[in-house]
Formats: C-alpha cells, structure tokens, sequence
C-alpha cells in the first residue's frame, strides 16, 4: 500500500470510529512504525483534516452542534478528578486544558474526557508515568474549553464548579 493510500484509508478508519485510536494500533494495522503515523498524521492535518491528537489516540474532530464555553479555573492535582467529575455528570466534556507559559505563550493539551472511565483512566495514567499537570507551570490556573448538549446542562456545570469554587472570578 502507498503512503498515499495508507493515509486515505487513515481518514476512513478515524471517520468510522467514535473513540480515539491509538497510534501503536493505527500501525500495526499497516505494518508500520507508530513514527510513520505521526508522520501521515502530520501530513493530514497539513491538508486541512482536523484530527486531534488526545491521550487515548487520534481522533477526528466531527462538527456538532454542542455548546462550548472557555472556562478560567484553578486547582492542585488532588482536584483533578474532582473537576472533571462534575464536567461529566452533566453530559460535559473537558475538550482541552490551556496553560499560559511565559516563554512559549498558550500550551495546550487536547483531552476530549467525557466519562468517568476516561476520568479514571486518566488520573490513573498521571499516578503511573509520575506526571504533573500542565496547571503546575501556573499555580494550578488553567482554561478549559467544556461543551454540553444543551444550555441547561452548561449552565448547570458552571454553577456547580463556581459553587465548589473551581472558576477563578473578579
């Protein structure tokens, strides 16, 4: 198969699935390295694909018609979970994290949690690589881009994380 095809047959593959697909899986179903992945991924985005790199795999970012909202928060790593938590309980999802770095500017981490197993797996996954959250780079302050299905259930997340003291405010 050319590089060429692979990459077709790439977009087909993130277009079919709902999940992120890790690129370790993406080349072994190609019998190449994972490096050559990260190379036609590269290659795709450049053409204008909006695949998202998250921590579980890549993954196509498919338009909806969710709403979205930027959220200014901060808190230890302990709080972690508990954020997220309340993100997901109101049919939320974290998309990202931000971080404003004095030398580099924006850093951001594309996450897309939607679930308390993704929630899990994620805390799990900083416990056992010894990972400190980009928040650390700025005292625990930090923006997330979160979504929702309705107005209702926005609102209801941004209450909920105003009232536990998460949202940074005047």
């Amino acid at each position: 198969m050319s590089s060429t095809d692979r990459r077709v047959d790439i977009i087909k593959l993130l277009s079919a699935n709902m999940r992120p697909i890790k690129g370790i899986d993406i080349a072994s179903k190609y019998s190449v390295t994972r490096q050559v992945i990260v190379k036609d991924i590269a290659i795709l985005r450049a053409e204008g694909n909006d695949i998202i790199a998250t921590p579980d795999g890549y993954i196509i970012n498919k338009k909806n018609d969710r709403l979205k909202a930027i959220i200014a928060v901060s808190h230890s790593q302990e709080k972690l979970k508990e954020e997220m938590s309340i993100i997901i309980k109101y049919g939320g999802i974290v998309e990202d994290v931000v971080v404003e770095h004095a030398l580099y500017g924006e850093i951001k981490g594309m996450l897309m949690i939607s679930n308390q197993n993704e929630i899990e797996k994620f805390c799990k996954k900083c416990i056992k690589e010894k990972a400190k959250l980009l928040s650390v780079l700025t005292d625990g302050i930090h923006l997330h881009t979160i979504s929702a299905q309705t107005k209702e259930n926005l609102d209801l997340i941004l209450y909920e994380l105003k009232e536990k003291g998460y949202i940074i405010s005047d």
